[in-house]
């Protein structure tokens, strides 16, 4: 039995959770350790911090709900695999890519930007609001990166 078209489908899955975890866990870790250190001289700064430090964490999620439909779609989770020839099996990839490549990447720009907001709120905390819209305008492209693999996926039923 040709079984190639279903592992590539799932490891396109895996990617997508995967690297764009790994850009969450980077970008979140990098906005932490900003954020402690203004924490550490000022604590009532800590609830704006924090939505910084939360914000490279969506992509994450993004990468989780993208796996979560392609294998739902895959049937892995029903334990009842369907059967796939290797170009739909490249399809399913494919359709991962989006999110897996740029969620990695925005999510590290994002924390990137967000630490840089760090040391707004530490020097102008009246300025936080700001500081988040420069964090979340990074968000757009993960945002459109998970629209293109949820589209691509569903288009794959």
């Amino acid at each position: 039995m040709d079984n190639y078209g279903i592992v590539l489908a799932v490891f396109g899955a895996i990617l997508a959770a995967l690297l764009s975890g790994i850009g969450s866990a980077k970008g979140v870790g990098m906005t932490g350790e900003a954020a402690a250190g203004v924490v550490s001289e000022d604590p009532s700064k800590f609830s704006k911090v924090l939505i910084l430090q939360l914000l490279p964490g969506t992509q994450g999620l993004y990468g989780l709900l993208t796996a979560v439909l392609s294998l739902t779609q895959l049937g892995l989770l029903r334990g009842e695999l369907i059967q796939l020839t290797f170009a739909k099996g490249l399809q399913y990839f494919a359709a991962c890519l989006p999110i897996a490549i740029v969620g990695y990447f925005s999510a590290i720009y994002q924390a990137r930007t967000a630490v840089a907001g760090v040391g707004i709120v530490a020097k102008r905390p009246d300025q936080s609001g700001k500081a988040i819209s420069m964090a979340a305008m990074v968000e757009t492209y993960a945002i459109l990166a998970l629209l293109i693999s949820i589209l691509a996926i569903n288009g794959l039923k």
